[in-house]
């Protein structure tokens, strides 16, 4: 997986990463649908009734034939039995989400909630944003997100919320995050589709893949056909420039650092670097000041200034005697755009690039 569980990090970094979700307990919430709809029903039904009984002494033939026709007009409209194309859950298509699992998706889908900054950044940028009904505190790009509900952080959403917002489809970063609340929100047809971007290219695939379910296929591989023409560019201009040791700071105080399985890890290879951690198993884990003595790096990422305002903004103790520090090799880059693996990735690319390679970058 591409993030830590919660216990892994500090508290104050760990909240800003798509964490595990567990424990989540829902209320059970009545899923409203538009009253209109109900009212029809309800008064077609009664108008039917009265109509029979009103005009037996003038036709009773053709008024019976006129009552079942409106009582078959309206049998349709039941909140509790939807039934018929109209439906939001009768048209449907199956997929295989990032997560193995098989997913009936509607084929027409207006309202969205996205439970990760990453996936709410691919929702807007594929031409989407106006569907989007809820997202999580830490969805703040691009401003517009804002607009939507707040269905709470991405450890804890309010299941309560996502299920009375009525959304068609959740779209959720990580498997771990399905174990507390998929039953609950399937059990009100809403589905539920994990795209788990590991690298670069599963961030394109990502795009592809929430373009092709909003139906916005052109829009999406347009978008990635940009995104790539710039990675491209990129891993030509640095691929004969040596590799440059890196140092990934993802917090200072405990250290810890991309390992193995980290996004960042990807885009630090691409641009130019070799991460000193890219052997260590898992995503992010913690690093003693040993190793980091140890490690010798050329050069220090600090992802820092996005969400995480100030913070992991100086070199962690360790660190501070590294060839890295005495030569002023630190560098910090907006940690969303580094942290994040949406279409803004390929910005932290090429910041990193020029960072490690400013000499690739001078024409």
């Amino acid at each position: 997986m591409g993030f830590a569980k919660p216990g892994d990090l500090p508290k104050t970094h760990a909240a800003s990463l798509n964490a595990s979700r567990k424990g989540v307990q829902a209320a059970r919430v009545w899923n409203q649908i538009p009253l209109t709809a109900c009212s029809l029903t309800r008064t077609g039904r009664s108008a039917g009734f009265l109509l029979l009984a009103s005009s037996n002494r003038q036709n009773q033939k053709n008024t019976l034939v006129l009552a079942l026709f409106t009582l078959t007009l309206f049998s349709g409209c039941n909140p509790r039995t939807p039934s018929g194309p109209a439906s939001s859950i009768a048209a449907t298509r199956e997929t295989v989400d990032d997560a193995g699992r098989r997913v009936a998706i509607p084929t027409q889908i207006e309202r969205v909630i996205s439970l990760a900054p990453n996936l709410t950044e691919i929702v807007y940028a594929v031409g989407a944003g106006d569907r989007l009904v809820g997202r999580t505190s830490y969805c703040d790009y691009p401003p517009d997100a804002r607009k939507a509900e707040e269905i709470g952080d991405t450890v804890h959403p309010n299941i309560e919320r996502i299920i009375a917002l009525r959304p068609q489809l959740v779209l959720v970063s990580t498997a771990s995050q399905l174990e507390a609340f998929t039953h609950q929100l399937e059990g009100h047809h809403i589905a539920v589709f994990v795209t788990d971007p590991r690298n670069l290219e599963g961030v394109f695939s990502s795009i592809e893949r929430i373009g092709e379910i909003l139906n916005l296929k052109m829009q999406a591989a347009q978008l990635v056909e940009q995104l790539r023409a710039r990675t491209s560019s990129v891993e030509s201009a640095v691929s004969s420039r040596p590799k440059v040791r890196v140092f990934y700071q993802l917090y200072a105080e405990p250290l810890y650092t991309a390992g193995h399985e980290a996004f960042a890890t990807d885009l630090v290879q691409r641009a130019g670097g070799a991460s000193v951690t890219a052997d260590v198993p898992g995503a992010w884990p913690k690093y003693s000041a040993e190793a980091a003595l140890a490690a010798r790096p050329e050069a220090i990422i600090l992802p820092t200034g996005g969400a995480s305002g100030d913070a992991n903004s100086t070199v962690a103790p360790p660190l501070r005697r590294s060839p890295a520090a005495i030569s002023g090799r630190v560098y910090k880059i907006n940690d969303d755009h580094l942290s994040r693996p949406g279409p803004r990735a390929v910005d932290g690319l090429e910041e990193m690039a020029k960072a490690l390679h400013p000499e690739a970058f001078k024409e």
